[in-house]
């Protein structure tokens, strides 16, 4: 959060943190309900403010859903989205990743080597 004064979280989002946690959260024992890391209940399943969330959480998790992650952080994540060359799905990248997926990649890396074969075949006559 950066700077951003805090503020009461609405039912839609507390509603999507739920579901992130519940479905997406390594750190999450769907069984017990627990984190497991602190060994106490999860603190983003009690979340009613705007303000320090948990890290893992705001690291791993909320990027799944940019609108969530900029309705509470107030940044736009839209800037940070990239779109895939392969398929055009717009993805939140991480570090240097320039495709959305494995299969996009390897079809790009298939399509290149292609292309580099076709062009040393066309040299060699």
């Amino acid at each position: 959060m950066t700077g951003q004064p805090s503020r009461e979280l609405t039912r839609r989002e507390r509603a999507a943190i739920r579901r992130l946690v519940t479905d997406l959260c390594a750190n999450h024992d769907n069984q017990d309900r627990l984190c497991l890391p602190l060994d106490c209940p999860c603190y983003m399943l009690q979340k009613w403010w705007t303000g320090s969330f948990c890290r893992y959480f705001q690291e791993a998790v909320l990027p799944v859903d940019p609108a969530l992650e900029s309705a509470i952080t107030g940044e736009d994540t839209s800037l940070k989205q990239k779109t895939c060359p392969v398929c055009g799905k717009a993805y939140l990248p991480t570090t240097s990743q320039a495709y959305c997926s494995d299969s996009c990649r390897a079809f790009a890396r298939r399509k290149s080597e292609r292309e580099r074969k076709r062009r040393i075949r066309q040299n060699q006559r």
